[in-house]
């Protein structure tokens, strides 16, 4: 199993590649990304990540100077290149954007060119028990980079508040952070989408409140309304979280993992419920459906 790295359409060595230090992806983190795994080989739901990296790039004025004809090209060479699917296992893909290289300074004067970067490496293999047993969540509060702006909800580049608020969950024994907001309301996860389930009843913070609308948060939603149970976008507040029978995040990588514990207190019966199986099942089957349309 390898991994594989493209600058600008050009496939280049992993262990030498480069961008140059002035790249303001690099100095600022100005740049959008999509991230996503293989499913035998085949990147999944690459058109709405695609969708979704126009848009993000849109709202922070990053120009993508190529069609989706060629994301998606280059796209399936580096993976063709990383090897996975020829070892037998599945590949995680990053796809970034840089606004590109320009003299020091924030200034969004003069003519940038944007830089595309592309990175194949083997999936993260995560232990099963998480799914068999579920994993614990713990609320951070922190600003997050691109609150209270006109981009807020995208998928930028600058991830430290994620990193940081990861960390701090780490460091109290969880698996996942979930950021609360100023007016104390939940927000998402580190790298994850939140869902509570009350009674049946399945809720999740809305759009509004300015986390990333996820694919898997989508495909979810869109399955759980085909099953006849439509999931409620609401505010959420840390004791809806700690009264909740079932608890789970969602994510293109990890599709959905149950949460059993948060801040300490067991959700439910300290197992993964009934709702998140069943929803979880619903997500494979809009999944493989879509898998199947991206085929032809």
């Amino acid at each position: 199993m390898g991994s594989a790295v493209s600058i600008d359409g050009a496939l280049v060595n992993p262990e030498s590649a480069s961008v140059p230090v002035l790249d303001r992806g690099f100095l600022y983190g100005d740049s959008a990304f999509e991230v996503t795994r293989t499913y035998a080989g085949q990147p999944f739901a690459l058109g709405l990540h695609l969708e979704r990296l126009r848009h993000s790039c849109a709202q922070l004025s990053i120009p993508v100077d190529v069609d989706d004809a060629t994301l998606r090209r280059e796209v399936h060479e580096v993976l063709a290149a990383a090897g996975n699917t020829d070892a037998g296992a599945e590949s995680y893909v990053r796809v970034v954007v840089t606004r590109g290289v320009t003299a020091l300074g924030l200034s969004l004067e003069g003519e940038l060119r944007p830089r595309r970067v592309m990175v194949a490496a083997p999936l993260k293999v995560h232990d099963p028990k998480l799914w068999e047993e579920g994993g614990a969540l713990a609320t951070v509060s922190i600003s997050r980079s691109l609150d209270g702006t006109g981009a807020s909800g995208v998928k930028a580049s600058n991830y430290l508040p994620n990193i940081l608020s990861l960390a701090a969950a780490h460091r109290r024994g969880a698996y996942e952070a979930i950021s609360v907001g100023g007016g104390g309301e939940l927000l998402e996860g580190s790298t994850s989408n939140l869902f509570l389930v009350h009674d049946g009843e399945v809720s999740t913070p809305p759009l509004e409140v300015g986390i990333l609308g996820g694919i898997t948060r989508r495909l979810v939603m869109e399955a759980a309304a085909e099953d006849g149970a439509a999931i409620r976008e609401r505010l959420l507040f840390p004791p809806d979280l700690y009264s909740a029978d079932e608890a789970f995040i969602t994510s293109s990588t990890r599709e959905v993992v149950p949460m059993v514990r948060a801040d300490g207190v067991t959700l439910g019966g300290g197992r993964p419920g009934p709702v998140t199986q069943r929803l979880h099942a619903a997500f494979r089957r809009r999944a493989d459906a879509l898998l199947a349309e991206e085929r032809v």
